[in-house]
């Protein structure tokens, strides 16, 4: 049998994201919204879910400009981590879902794990960029923080990220976790791209700072 198909790399991503211009409204978003928005149509499949992005007014600068820099990259779940494409960032995105205290810590407190990771994230949570694909607790528990840290009378700017990626999937929390980002970025001062709704994921996650990291490297679609 013989089929005829695209095998040439450049030339399978170059025709899929011409066909995802045709079949998505991309109106009123900047060139760099386009292409993360463009990237999470790819890594679903779905054109209709461009209507459920949402931008922070500086989204795309803070977290292309945090990439350059090369500021920690803040992963909920491994599998975020690994989606990334790492020939393109200049350290290890970071993930302590798996660091031997974190079971137990998560066990004393009567919380998830993602929840208890995030302790060893403080270090490095200053103009970092967050990503968080899989748990809505982590999200949760990351907008307490910052609401801590600004009611702490240390100002409201000390351990911000400079962009937090929040695409969490799932029934239980993952909508009413990205609603509550998009409700109070404003009012802690947080950058951030999220996907409104149920759906989600990590490599949807994923997708929208590898567009990032792809606009760094000047590669458009």
């Amino acid at each position: 049998m013989v089929f005829d198909y695209i095998i040439d790399p450049q030339g399978i991503e170059s025709e899929s994201f011409r066909r995802i211009r045709q079949v998505t409204d991309l109106s009123g978003l900047s060139r760099a919204q386009q292409q993360v928005v463009m990237r999470i149509v790819h890594s679903v499949g779905m054109p209709e879910i461009a209507g459920q992005v949402r931008f922070s007014d500086n989204a795309c600068a803070a977290g292309r400009k945090a990439l350059a820099a090369g500021g920690a990259i803040l992963c909920d779940v491994e599998m975020v981590k690994q989606g990334i494409t790492k020939r393109m960032v200049e350290v290890e995105p970071l993930c302590f879902l798996n660091h031997i205290d974190v079971p137990a810590l998560a066990k004393s407190r009567g919380e998830t794990r993602t929840m208890a990771a995030l302790d060893y994230w403080q270090p490095q949570l200053a103009g970092s960029v967050v990503m968080i694909g899989n748990a809505p607790t982590a999200l949760f528990r990351l907008l307490e923080m910052i609401a801590q840290g600004r009611d702490s009378g240390f100002g409201s700017n000390v351990g911000l990220p400079a962009l937090i990626i929040a695409m969490p999937v799932g029934f239980v929390g993952a909508a009413e976790s990205k609603q509550a980002l998009w409700d109070v970025h404003q009012e802690l001062g947080i950058e951030c791209i999220t996907l409104l709704g149920n759906q989600g994921g990590s490599a949807v996650t994923a997708s929208a700072c590898n567009a990032l990291l792809r606009c760094n490297t000047d590669e458009w679609y």
